[in-house]
């Protein structure tokens, strides 16, 4: 069983490296070096460059594997925001280490605040031992001579939960079948939610985003949590499908309907009987087919090709595409009829670039898979991010979504030859931006009245505009997303803009 020590990251920790010898090592290295523990998660709420070089003294001196989580704070009091942040580490850290690991939470660091909620989360939700460190006693275990119970948590710090159980209302208890979706954010919270209450139905439900987003993902995740989940579930790319085959792919067909069809011929949708037909891309279909998939929605039969008979099938529609169908319909290249039939129950998933708080965390598990797999397939090392190159992937817009994620760090894992990937490694596996605004800003002709502070001016107020709109007008927040030092730096840029809220 694993030992995990967690911690806030305090002032006197990040004094160490410069202060050791008159001040001591600091809370955390003394704790790592007099006790014994498999890895230690420390939270910061400090900007990243304030803590690296506390972190590169760190870990050479402790035997314990040390990682870092980046949580802003809009102030070091918030017992809400703390009570969040920590649940989702110590979460996070059960599932990615062992839901048997042994949890040690360090009260010395940090703000009051922190240690209260340490005390409460250790006495109900996540027993642990508590500890506490000085330069006179050493680290010791704290007595804490009280039990804190979880009814008597103040309502300040239920807030969090109430919410969850709010977005949660009517979902079956449990729905391990979306566990695979890898997220934090509040939005993909919500749009789990919904998919979780329409599951058990078999009313057809249309999945809406863009390429990468995941639409697959939810669909089986929402077979797995029905009443259909014992029967087949057909995945069919409608898009790939040429013109000519579509009605024999998705209908079958009989033998001798046409030239090359020998035999009798069973299509996805008997293929799928009592289970779920997951018909991706269903904009790329062709109007003829529509009007025979509307048919069957309809009257629950399929005719083959060929055939004048119909066949009764038992089949749960899931569609998806990455267009806007409502567009389509207008311009005449999708039927609104069979909109409204396959729409009963619509989830929209937002693009990598709308869910706060995600990509990081995405990262992370998703470069550990990569590594798993790499590993067993050809025995490569365990690739790990430089500074830098983490930057590098936070910085990018992904387009391609989570799909261009996974392929991107498939090739740093391929491509880099040691493994820390660094910043240089990430610059030559990210793919060239495909009709992006980068190319239109960089490219410009240097003439006809170009002004390079104009288009610094529009890039700085789209940029903070945004930075505000996240953070919900919080200006320490928004100065640390794009990068500025401190809340009044942030509100001098916003007066040299123009930008008011």
């Amino acid at each position: 069983m694993k030992n995990l020590l967690i911690s806030w990251i305090g002032q006197a920790d990040l004094s160490a490296p410069t202060n050791e010898a008159h001040a001591g090592s600091g809370p955390i290295a003394q704790a790592l070096t007099e006790r014994s523990y498999a890895r230690a998660v420390l939270i910061s709420d400090y900007p990243k460059e304030d803590v690296a070089p506390f972190l590169d003294w760190l870990r050479p001196r402790v035997q314990a594997t040390v990682t870092a989580c980046y949580e802003p704070l809009s102030g070091p009091t918030q017992f809400g925001e703390i009570y969040q942040v920590a649940v989702r580490v110590l979460t996070e850290s059960l599932e990615h280490y062992g839901k048997r690991a042994g949890l040690t939470f360090h009260l010395s660091p940090g703000t009051p605040a922190m240690a209260a909620v340490w005390i409460i989360l250790a006495k109900t939700r996540f027993p642990a031992e508590l500890i506490e460190s000085s330069r006179k006693h050493g680290v010791r275990t704290a007595s804490v001579p009280f039990d804190i119970s979880a009814e008597f948590l103040p309502d300040l710090l239920k807030g969090p939960d109430e919410r969850l159980r709010s977005l949660t209302a009517g979902l079956p208890p449990d729905a391990p079948e979306f566990a695979d979706i890898i997220h934090r954010s509040d939005v993909m919270t919500r749009v789990i939610g919904k998919a979780r209450r329409v599951a058990p139905r078999s009313v057809p439900v249309l999945i809406e985003g863009e390429s990468g987003t995941g639409k697959e993902l939810f669909a089986r995740a929402i077979h797995r949590a029905s009443p259909r989940r014992g029967k087949p579930f057909k995945a069919v790319n409608c898009g790939a499908i040429p013109a000519e085959l579509v009605e024999s792919e998705l209908f079958g067909h009989e033998k001798g309907a046409f030239t090359g069809a020998d035999r009798r011929r069973r299509g996805h949708f008997e293929a799928a009987s009592g289970g779920t037909l997951f018909l991706d891309e269903v904009g790329e279909l062709p109007l003829p087919a529509q009007v025979k998939l509307l048919r069957t929605l309809q009257e629950g039969t399929v005719l083959r090709v060929g055939s004048t008979s119909p066949v009764g099938v038992d089949v749960r529609i899931v569609a998806a595409t990455n267009r806007t169908l409502t567009v389509e319909i207008a311009e005449g290249r999708f039927r609104d009829d069979l909109f409204y039939r396959i729409a009963v129950a619509g989830l929209r998933l937002p693009p990598l670039r709308e869910r706060p708080g995600d990509l990081n965390l995405l990262i992370d598990r998703l470069l550990d898979r990569v590594n798993e797999e790499h590993e067993r397939e050809s025995g490569q090392e365990y690739k790990y991010l430089s500074v830098s190159a983490r930057t590098l992937l936070l910085s990018h817009s992904w387009p391609g979504n989570v799909r261009e994620l996974v392929n991107t760090l498939h090739r740093l894992a391929i491509w880099t030859p040691g493994p820390e990937i660094g910043a240089e490694d990430v610059r030559e596996s990210l793919l060239p931006p495909i009709g992006s605004n980068a190319g239109k800003i960089l490219d410009r002709p240097l003439e006809n009245g170009f002004s390079l502070p104009d288009l610094l001016a529009r890039v700085s107020r789209h940029y903070l505009e945004r930075a505000l709109d996240e953070t919900g007008g919080n200006k320490t927040r928004a100065a640390r997303l794009v990068g500025l030092p401190s809340y009044q730096t942030l509100t001098n840029w916003l007066k040299r803009y123009g930008v008011e809220r």
